[in-house]
């Protein structure tokens, strides 16, 4: 089977023929873009509801996302939470609280929602859980420990999503300049590598992992 070209034409059929997110969503997005100085870190409406499904197709009891930003991939993740599920979500940016919060407020997930701030590297341990499912969306130099140390929290049989892992099409066409491009490319390397996990990337905005834990 031929593959079909990942061009814009494609993207926008695509994103035109998915249902759209609710309201709420709409206008978390754009106070992000008000407010932030990049907003281009917004997991956005497509991949948004792509987490969405992959969380109401798990019902996970337990979600861990790393890197809150303005809390929009957070938002998305939780509707696919089990009754009585809570996503315990980490953000070193004290300063997006006020935003983090008020979304939050709004969607009623005061009770699902546990936002926590700090380093991730010193609150991961700290959570006493067994994550279904894990989000990785923050620093991507740090990818290598958040892995390890979320991975030590994802149960057997535990689903993983890593974002950026194409990095704008750096990493798999082989720039060598770009040091983030670099280091995504051998994290990725040791993630296909890693005899306890499966994994496959999907070519979705600039490319997000998806990975099972088996061993």
């Amino acid at each position: 089977m031929q593959n079909v070209p990942l061009n814009q034409a494609t993207f926008e059929y695509c994103a035109e023929h998915s249902t759209p997110p609710a309201a709420l969503f709409g206008a978390l997005e754009r106070e992000t873009h008000l407010r932030t100085l990049s907003p281009q870190m917004l997991s956005g409406p497509y991949q948004g509801m792509l987490l969405r499904f992959i969380s109401l197709m798990i019902r996970p009891h337990r979600i861990l996302e790393v890197g809150t930003f303005t809390g929009y991939a957070a938002l998305c993740l939780a509707e696919g939470l089990d009754d009585g599920g809570i996503l315990h979500t980490i953000e070193i940016n004290k300063e997006l609280g006020s935003l983090i919060h008020k979304y939050i407020r709004e969607a009623g997930r005061e009770t699902a929602i546990q936002v926590h701030f700090g380093d991730a590297a010193e609150v991961i341990p700290r959570l006493d859980e067994q994550f279904d499912l894990v989000f990785l969306d923050a620093g991507k130099l740090d990818y290598p420990l958040h892995y390890e140390l979320a991975l030590a929290k994802l149960r057997p049989g535990g689903f993983m999503l890593i974002d950026n892992v194409l990095w704008d099409g750096k990493v798999a066409g082989g720039d060598t300049k770009d040091e983030t491009a670099r280091a995504l490319r051998a994290f990725n390397d040791q993630v296909h590598g890693d005899p306890r996990v499966e994994n496959i990337i999907l070519p979705v905005r600039d490319g997000l992992m998806l990975l099972r834990r088996t061993a």
